[in-house]
């Protein structure tokens, strides 16, 4: 199934794994609405979204940049009835928008408390809100977060208290939409890396250019974002995924062309669960 034609609001889409997910979709000549907020160029942050359209353009799609900031209500409205007015409607919706900060509860601004909920838990929920009567029309509408499977585990909490409940935020409205939409055809599912990914997050909150070699890039997530934007939305829907597993799945064999530099080991990401199947077995 080609994404031609079909029209993709992607959050946070100006760099990273939201615009890789991007330029996937305009190779098919999908329209991607780069929904994020950086305008003007960022000193440590690669790209905006008027350099992310040109990329989507020159990668075979349309695109239409939008500065949206997932906490403004009226911004998250206003951009996809633009969508749907630009584009004749609305096919899929990519929650990717994210903001993370790896502190303990001691240490642990408020502010920054407030921030990264308000990003993570409550702009997917509205702008998946926003969405669902324009989706509802779609022909295979789909919602995805860039969210982890909700493995209930101590380890995964302690650390970062604050930034593992906005998380998990994300992927219990995965949780409950996809229940709440099933009758509607439209499918919700999580999709979440095994290892880290080479982004600027990573870089810049996880220790450097040294754990960016050991990841991989964000185009494992662009593919698996692709498969899953290829199932049957009434059959598919309230799956928690992780990328390699799943185009393991698909029958992708080749992980080797995602690792930055081949020479280094792997490094996992948060919240995989234990009984994830071994890369070996990949």
């Amino acid at each position: 199934m080609s994404l031609k034609g079909k029209t993709l609001f992607i959050t946070g889409a100006s760099r990273g794994i939201g615009l890789a997910i991007g330029l996937r979709a305009a190779k098919d000549g999908a329209n991607v609405v780069i929904a994020a907020k950086t305008a003007e160029p960022h000193p440590k942050l690669p790209g905006t979204i008027y350099t992310a359209a040109e990329e989507i353009e020159a990668a075979g799609g349309k695109a239409l940049p939008l500065v949206v900031d997932v906490r403004d209500e009226e911004a998250v409205k206003g951009a996809i009835a633009n969508t749907v007015e630009t584009f004749g409607g609305l096919d899929i919706v990519v929650n990717n928008a994210s903001a993370i900060s790896l502190t303990p509860t001691s240490i642990t601004d408020m502010k920054r408390f407030d921030l990264m909920h308000q990003i993570n838990t409550r702009g997917t929920f509205m702008v998946s809100k926003y969405a669902i009567p324009h989706l509802e029309k779609a022909e295979n509408p789909h919602i995805l977060m860039l969210s982890p499977p909700l493995d209930m585990q101590e380890k995964w909490f302690a650390p970062h208290v604050a930034y593992s409940l906005a998380k998990y935020g994300m992927s219990i409205c995965v949780l409950g939409l996809a229940g709440e939409l099933r009758p509607k055809g439209i499918a919700v599912n999580a999709l979440w890396p095994r290892t880290t990914i080479a982004t600027s997050a990573v870089r810049n909150m996880l220790g450097g250019d040294e754990i960016v070699q050991a990841s991989r890039t964000p185009e494992i997530l662009a593919d698996a974002a692709y498969a899953v934007f290829q199932k049957p939305s009434r059959s598919f829907s309230g799956h928690f995924l992780i990328d390699d597993v799943f185009l393991h799945g698909e029958g992708v064999t080749d992980f080797e062309k995602y690792r930055v530099d081949p020479s280094k080991s792997l490094i996992p990401d948060f919240f995989v669960p234990d009984d994830t199947p071994p890369l070996s077995s990949l």
